[in-house]
């Protein structure tokens, strides 16, 4: 899926994506292709500040303040973390 994702891009569940957090730990499934996907501690922190805030700008920023992590390694994680959900239908821009 080739999708413009800009700082200002706001992201939210897929559609079709169910999504469950218990302890620290997320499962989200995918009700159409039936695949599900456990995220650990920091991927489903990740997935909570990402379908939570209004923009992938404030997702950085929140997530800069909770991790102690180079600004460049945290873009390119939340970054490719971001591509994977995309590519799997667990994640939509809305705007």
């Amino acid at each position: 899926m080739s999708l413009t994702l800009t700082a200002d891009s706001k992201l939210s569940a897929g559609g079709n994506v169910l999504a469950r957090c218990v302890g620290e730990e997320c499962v989200l499934l995918n009700l159409t292709t039936k695949n599900y996907f456990v995220l650990d501690h920091v991927s489903a922190r990740f997935w909570q500040v990402l379908t939570s805030s209004d923009s992938v700008r404030t997702a950085y920023g929140t997530l800069l303040l909770e991790y102690d992590v180079e600004p460049e390694r945290l873009q390119r994680e939340l970054q490719d973390f971001v591509n994977q959900l995309l590519q799997f239908g667990l994640l939509q821009r809305l705007a």
